[in-house]
């Protein structure tokens, strides 16, 4: 498979790609591959983004979170430079017949986002690790290669939403795991300030900021972004 078009981004070697069709199996992946996760909820009615359910009705909320992940994993899960897994809630919704069957689907786990995302990289097998939610319509491959690439020389990578949030959050794990979510404001302004307050003394790198879908108002506004192009940084 070619690879995309990086524009404005410096190549760096990446990850060994898969000898000829045969897929490796987890357990003799390359030690330090590139690893993201997609956390999502499931797309069920009273899951699915609720603030839009009570502002359009249940059936757009629905619609949309089943398109917004499946048009995610649908870009990113066929890239041979990261392997890619799901990792959803409620626990029980990793056995739904809405995920697609070629993407490794497991639980979140409980507890608040924090909790959630630490557990996930605390876990995950050693490398690089990127998290990143469905409701960004425009986070693309160049994006993810771009976290990755910045990953090689940071200790940390966010994509921050203009909700003062963040729809990308990397860790380089090394030479140990950070745990910088703790006493963060989730679903406010504050939940990307809130994080980079844990991170004093790391460093830090950003990528664009982008539209993330939580209102029927930013719903419409991100939807008009779609077909425009928005680069990644240099890396």
């Amino acid at each position: 498979m070619a690879r995309p078009a990086m524009p404005a981004v410096r190549q760096t070697p990446g990850p060994p790609r898969r000898l000829g069709n045969r897929k490796a199996p987890q357990s003799r992946a390359a030690p330090f591959r590139w690893r993201l996760i997609v956390m999502a909820k499931a797309p069920v009615a009273g899951r699915a983004k609720t603030r839009i359910a009570s502002e359009l009705g249940v059936a757009t909320a629905v619609r949309f979170a089943r398109h917004s992940a499946a048009a995610l994993l649908q870009r990113l899960a066929a890239d041979p430079r990261w392997s890619t897994s799901l990792a959803v809630t409620p626990d029980g919704a990793a056995q739904g017949r809405f995920w697609p069957r070629q993407v490794p689907v497991g639980p979140q786990g409980g507890g608040d986002l924090g909790a959630r995302m630490q557990r996930l990289f605390d876990r995950a097998c050693p490398g690089p690790v990127i998290i990143v939610g469905t409701d960004t319509p425009l986070i693309g491959r160049a994006h993810i290669a771009a976290a990755f690439r910045l990953l090689g020389r940071h200790d940390t990578v966010f994509g921050p939403a203009e909700d003062g949030g963040y729809w990308l959050v990397g860790l380089r794990r090394r030479p140990r795991p950070l745990r910088p979510f703790g006493g963060v404001r989730w679903s406010s302004a504050y939940a990307l300030a809130d994080t980079m307050a844990n991170l004093r003394g790391r460093s830090v790198a950003r990528l664009p900021t982008l539209c993330d879908v939580d209102t029927s108002a930013n719903l419409g506004r991100c939807q008009g972004y779609v077909g425009r192009r928005v680069h990644p940084p240099p890396g």
